[in-house]
């Protein structure tokens, strides 16, 4: 049955299905209990499962990501919620050097079936220190694999998807979606969690993005349909692995692309995203791929110069006839 729901909810939702399904199932994280977890994703559940599954913890990130490391490791699920990836630098040791690497160094002998769900992303006035995007460091670590969910439907499945796999896996949250609204169908099959999906058919240039920046997408299609420009707008709803025959299909039909992403542009998912492409699809593209992506500094605390510092619908949608103008100009 299909229900519209906020983002919060879907995810609240998930994990609660989630531990009904699995007793080997648990939550653990700063104010997941009492208080109802960050934006309320794990709002009621310490009342209806106890605080042995919902267990609220010390602020000492490192310490209790530490003990779900421990904990997959002996058959458990943990899901640890880090209630903001700013705080997850101080997790690194146990996410990176733990989690990512016992499976590999053990033969194969331990997996860590570990879900790490966090809020990301500039939301409104937290300052440089609670607005920063982790995803170009996470992607960097073999053995990790990131989703990144846009709508509530996939807050739902990815999540489930997450907590029943057998690897350590990242769910990247922006904070301005959680209260985002859209349809969610739990008995629905999911798609394979790291498979992306065409947002928006289009013909003249493919738009790959993820996360809140697939809702500027959008926006900017709907504004280059007033021109005549139909832009393809693609949700990658996975950091690693990337869907690269979703993207491939794309570009195969529209010959145009464009990287749209909050984080900043050095080094960060647009980098790679632009680099593989052009090695795949360097004799189908009719232009380089551009990117626009958030500026390289610390997020402002002032309200106008931090929505100044990322992108927006009406800077891609610039970037898109900017491409299709350079085209035209050569033909």
């Amino acid at each position: 049955m299909t229900d519209t729901l906020f983002y919060w909810q879907a995810v609240n939702l998930a994990l609660d299905h989630a531990l009904a399904e699995d007793p080997n199932v648990f939550i653990m994280g700063e104010d997941v209990g009492l208080y109802g977890g960050t934006y309320r994703a794990t709002e009621n559940l310490m009342a209806k499962y106890g605080e042995m599954r919902v267990r609220d913890t010390p602020i000492s990130e490192n310490s209790f990501t530490g003990l779900g490391v421990g904990a997959a490791m002996t058959g458990l699920r943990p899901v640890i919620e880090i209630m903001t990836a700013n705080f997850a630098l101080l997790a690194l040791d146990s996410i990176i050097n733990l989690a990512a690497k016992i499976p590999f160094m053990s033969g194969g002998q331990f997996p860590v079936p570990l879900t790490i769900r966090m809020p990301q992303g500039v939301a409104k006035q937290l300052g440089a220190q609670h607005s920063q995007r982790l995803e170009h460091t996470l992607m960097n670590v073999p053995g990790l694999r990131i989703a990144v969910p846009f709508t509530p439907h996939d807050a739902y499945h990815q999540i489930r998807q997450a907590i029943r796999s057998d690897d350590p896996i990242i769910i990247l949250e922006h904070d301005l979606l959680y209260f985002s609204k859209g349809p969610v169908d739990p008995s629905q099959a999911p798609i394979p969690m790291h498979q992306a999906v065409v947002r928006q058919e289009g013909t003249d240039i493919t738009c790959i993005s993820y996360s809140l920046m697939v809702g500027e997408a959008l926006k900017a299609a709907q504004e280059l349909q007033q021109d005549g420009i139909s832009m393809e707008v693609i949700d990658l709803r996975s950091l690693s692995p990337i869907d690269w025959n979703c993207l491939e299909q794309s570009v195969q039909k529209t010959h145009h692309v464009l990287i749209a992403e909050e984080d900043s542009r050095y080094a960060g998912a647009g980098a790679e995203l632009a680099a593989t492409l052009q090695e795949r699809c360097f004799y189908t593209l009719d232009a380089p791929i551009a990117r626009t992506a958030g500026l390289d500094i610390p997020i402002p605390f002032n309200a106008e110069l931090e929505q100044a510092s990322i992108p927006h619908a009406n800077d891609i949608a610039r970037a898109a006839r900017t491409i299709l103008l350079q085209r035209s100009q050569k033909s």
